[in-house]
């Protein structure tokens, strides 16, 4: 994400004092740019539904299993499937991500993910067995660093909602997009402030 917007990010939620309380907390966001999909997407499978603790490092041992840390989909397909589940990536899992380097085997230079609309980024990954909502939108944020992403799925998002608003159960859905409203167009940057109010530096 480009200095610029960041900076008029800031300058807007800055003005909402919940989220300037973590501004002055946490100082200024830093989203890392990344151009390998596949990784990108191979990363997401493995945090699904795991503490970012936990997902960081059964992540670490996955590139651990390449060459200089950097999977390649052509090397995925033809990985004995149990070398994943040594390292605690389930089966189901490692499933997935066998089926996503297939996918980007085939495809993976045809497709111009920086170019194409959130909802056309959507339309195309969820057609991949094992990518939901949830894996897209870590997609949409962290790789594509689009700016205005709610991942509502996402457990620690609720939680720092919850807390947030001082709320006694997780928030619906339906809360969360009304309670965002006045964050747009930039949520993705409050969505990193609430991380780190929940998982520390285990954010992603």
């Amino acid at each position: 994400m480009n200095q610029k917007i960041l900076k008029n990010a800031l300058e807007k939620l800055s003005k909402d004092p919940k989220i300037d309380k973590l501004i002055q907390e946490f100082g200024s966001p830093n989203f890392s740019q990344t151009s390998d999909h596949f990784n990108a997407l191979s990363k997401s499978i493995i945090y699904q539904q795991l503490s970012g603790k936990a997902a960081r490092t059964i992540y670490n041992r996955f590139l651990g299993l390449f060459y200089y840390n950097l999977p390649q989909a052509s090397e995925v397909i033809n990985i004995d499937i149990s070398k994943f589940q040594n390292i605690g990536i389930s089966k189901q899992k490692s499933s997935y991500i066998i089926g996503l380097a297939e996918y980007f085997y085939k495809y993976g230079n045809k497709i111009d993910f920086d170019n194409l609309s959130d909802l056309e980024v959507s339309q195309e990954l969820i057609k991949i067995k094992g990518i939901g909502q949830w894996t897209i939108d870590m997609f949409l944020i962290f790789t594509l660093q689009r700016t205005d992403i709610l991942p509502v799925g996402d457990l620690g998002i609720k939680k720092g909602i919850k807390i947030m608003f001082n709320m006694k159960n997780l928030p619906s859905n339906k809360y969360m997009i009304q309670k965002s409203k006045n964050w747009r167009p930039y949520r993705t940057v409050v969505c990193w402030y609430l991380w780190r109010m929940i998982d520390g530096e285990d954010t992603w």
